[in-house]
């Protein structure tokens, strides 16, 4: 399957994406090793800042290129979509849709915050609470009552539109020796991976990060297949997804070199370091920075590494609760 998305799919993504004003080609800071003393300095730092990207995270990135492909009878309105998301996907798919006058319903776990609804649902689309562990079976009977599935993580528009990042880091970056992505359904780290290796980035080690608490595509590399995991919780729940897709599975089984997992409050304490220093990141989207500040990333030094920072979407009082 790894062939349904190549270099050729990634460069039309960015030509779609390019066009559309709603998607940023978001900062690179670079060479900023400096502003984390508690690093080892002989490293050299990226940080890819996709908490500043339009709706708050990456995931317009792949919703506007899938909204490029969408299935007819969505486009005219004959059916509905249902999609499944923790809230960014959610996000991105509800400002998307409506900006094209569509209906949809997104199915989103019983963790999801209210907050995250409410907002879905403000851009006239339904949302529904469910069970974590059932969320798909509930995908499935929406469809088979007759929505048109548009998935949030195993889709290979999707994750063409998330390759448009490594076309990105390479213009400032162009022999990368280290990539780290934050992994919910592995759909990010399967783009930007698969981006990077047929760029040429044959040498370039890429880390996908994942919390202790939802190790879906860490528990399938030891399986040496897709799983799907019973229970998961995290206070990253933008990294919760009930199994991992097969498309993101066989790509990142290719090219990614290794899955990380780092805990809740590993995660707390990055973003409270990034905050410090004038970044506001969700606990999702801290989880690549997370792996290099507590040496999970091994041979780093001397290295150029680029750590992608997913997304920002927390308010000011959950911020406050998590990092005082």
């Amino acid at each position: 399957m790894v062939d349904k998305v190549s270099l050729d799919d990634i460069n039309k993504a960015c030509s779609v994406l390019y066009k559309d004003p709603d998607v940023i080609q978001t900062p690179l800071l670079c060479n900023v090793q400096g502003m984390f003393p508690m690093l080892d300095q002989d490293i050299d730092l990226y940080l890819k800042l996709e908490n500043m990207q339009t709706t708050g995270s990456f995931k317009i990135r792949g919703v506007t290129n899938q909204m490029e492909h969408l299935p007819q009878e969505v486009r005219e309105g004959t059916k509905e979509a249902v999609t499944l998301s923790a809230g960014n996907y959610g996000k991105a798919f509800a400002y998307c849709m409506s900006k094209k006058e569509l209906k949809g319903l997104v199915l989103m776990p019983h963790t999801a915050p209210d907050d995250r609804v409410e907002m879905i649902k403000s851009f006239g689309l339904e949302a529904e609470k469910v069970p974590s562990s059932d969320i798909q079976e509930h995908v499935d009977a929406y469809v088979a009552k007759g929505y048109t599935l548009l998935h949030s993580f195993d889709d290979a528009s999707l994750i063409a539109g998330y390759g448009s990042i490594a076309s990105e880091i390479l213009k400032k970056v162009p022999n990368p020796d280290v990539v780290a992505v934050c992994c919910g359904g592995a759909g990010l780290v399967a783009g930007v991976a698969t981006g990077l290796k047929l760029s040429g980035c044959k040498d370039c080690r890429v880390y996908a990060v994942e919390p202790t608490g939802a190790p879906t595509l860490y528990e399938s590399f030891k399986a040496g297949h897709a799983v799907k995991i019973p229970s998961v919780k995290s206070v990253a729940t933008g990294l919760m997804p009930p199994y991992t897709g097969q498309l993101p599975y066989d790509l990142c089984k290719k090219y990614v070199e290794e899955v990380l997992l780092v805990s809740d409050d590993e995660m707390v304490q990055s973003m409270k370091i990034l905050y410090d220093r004038g970044l506001k990141v969700e606990p999702a989207g801290s989880a690549a920075f997370t792996a290099l500040l507590q040496g999970r990333i091994k041979n780093v030094k001397g290295k150029k590494v680029v750590i992608v920072i997913t997304g920002g979407n927390i308010t000011p009082p959950e911020l406050a609760k998590l990092i005082g």
